[in-house]
C-alpha cells in the first residue's frame, strides 16, 4: 500500500468516526457555553442510538431509502425531550450539574436496554436493512488527489456534521441569540439586569444539546453498529465531551478535535490493514483512543477556559 493509498483509507474513515462525535461536541458547546454542564452526553447518544434504531427497524418498509433520515429526526426530537430531565433537575431544581449528567447516563442506558428487552425480548435489536450508506458526489470526485480523500467515499451525515459545526459557529458567534447565550454563560445576572430571561436560554441551549445529542447515536448507530445494544456506544459521548474540552468550548475546535479522534479510532480499528501500524500489538491499538482522549485533556484542560458561570445554577436576584 503506498501512502498515497493510506491515506485514501485513512482520512475518510476518519471522517466516517468522527461524524458522531462532531454533533454530540457541538451539543455540549451549546449547553456550556449558556453556563450548564453536560456530562449526560453518553446517556443522550445512548437513547438517541435506540430510538434512531428502533425506527429504521419498524419502518423500513414505509419509508424506504429515506427511512435513515425519519430515525435521525425521531432521534433529534427524544433526544432533545430526554435532556430536560437534566433542564430541570440542574436549572429549575437548581440540582448539581454534575450529578444530574450522571444521572442521565445510567438512566439513558438502562431505560434503552430495558425498552429493547420490553420490545425485542433480548438483549439486543436485530440489524437494520437501511443503514446510512457511502456515495460519490458527482463531479467532485474526479477532483485529482482531494476527490479520492474526500468526496469518493461520503456519508450524507458527514456533510451535515460539518454543516452542523459551521452553523454553530455562525449561530453562537455572529447571532443576537449567540449573544444572549454567551452572556448567561459568562455573567448571568448582568444578562438578567439586559432583560434576558437567563434560565430559559439555558432550557433551550440543554434542549439543543440533547437533540444534536441523540443526533450522534443516532448516526453512530445507523452507520457504525447497525443494531443497538448495551455496547453500541460504549465511551463515545465521554469521547464527545473531551472533544468539546479539548476544542475549547468552541464548534469549530470541537469538530477539529472529533476529527483528532476519529482519527485514533480509525487506527484502532483498521489498524491490522495499515503499513507499519498493523505491527503494533492489537492490545495497543485498542486503547489509544482512550489515551488520547486522557492526554488531551490533561494536556489542554488547564489552558482551556470553561465559561466563567459553568456549572453555576442562578438565582435571580443573587450572585
Amino acid at each position: 500500500m503506498s501512502f498515497l493509498e493510506m491515506l485514501y483509507f485513512i482520512i475518510p474513515s476518519a471522517i466516517l468516526y468522527a461524524t458522531p462525535l462532531i454533533f454530540t461536541a457541538i451539543g455540549g458547546v451549546f449547553s456550556e457555553r449558556s453556563g450548564v454542564v453536560n456530562i449526560g452526553l453518553e446517556g443522550l447518544m445512548i437513547f438517541g442510538a435506540f430510538v434512531g434504531i428502533y425506527v429504521n427497524l419498524e419502518y423500513a418498509a414505509t419509508f424506504g431509502a429515506a427511512t435513515v433520515w425519519v430515525a435521525m429526526l425521531a432521534a433529534v426530537i427524544m433526544g432533545g425531550v430526554f435532556s430536560l430531565l437534566h433542564a430541570v433537575a440542574s436549572i429549575s431544581f437548581r440540582a448539581d450539574q454534575t450529578v444530574s449528567g450522571v444521572a442521565i447516563n445510567l438512566l439513558g442506558l438502562a431505560l434503552s436496554v430495558f425498552l429493547v428487552k420490553l420490545i425485542y425480548d433480548k438483549g439486543q435489536t436485530d440489524m437494520i436493512t437501511e443503514p446510512i450508506e457511502r456515495f460519490a458526489v458527482p463531479y467532485l470526485e474526479d477532483i485529482p488527489f482531494l476527490g479520492p480523500l474526500l468526496f469518493k467515499d461520503v456519508y450524507s451525515a458527514s456533510i451535515l456534521a460539518f454543516a452542523v459545526a459551521i452553523g454553530a459557529w455562525f449561530i453562537i458567534y455572529k447571532t443576537p441569540f449567540g449573544l444572549r447565550l454567551r452572556a448567561v454563560g459568562e455573567h448571568p445576572m448582568a444578562a438578567d439586569t439586559m432583560g434576558i430571561n437567563v434560565n430559559k436560554m439555558r432550557y433551550i441551549a440543554v434542549v439543543i444539546s440533547g437533540a444534536l445529542g441523540g443526533l450522534g447515536g443516532a448516526v453512530y448507530a445507523q452507520i457504525i453498529t447497525r443494531d443497538f445494544s448495551h455496547a453500541t456506544i460504549a465511551g463515545q459521548g465521554f469521547m464527545a465531551l473531551a472533544a468539546m474540552i479539548f476544542g475549547k468550548w468552541h464548534p469549530i475546535g470541537a469538530l477539529g478535535a472529533a476529527l483528532f479522534f476519529g482519527l485514533a479510532q480509525t487506527l484502532s480499528i483498521t489498524g491490522d490493514r495499515i503499513p507499519y501500524v498493523q505491527d503494533v500489538p492489537a492490545v495497543f491499538l485498542q486503547i489509544l483512543p482512550y489515551v488520547l482522549t486522557i492526554f488531551a485533556l490533561a494536556g489542554f484542560i488547564g489552558k482551556a477556559n470553561a465559561p466563567k458561570a459553568s456549572g453555576q445554577p442562578y438565582i435571580k436576584g443573587k450572585r
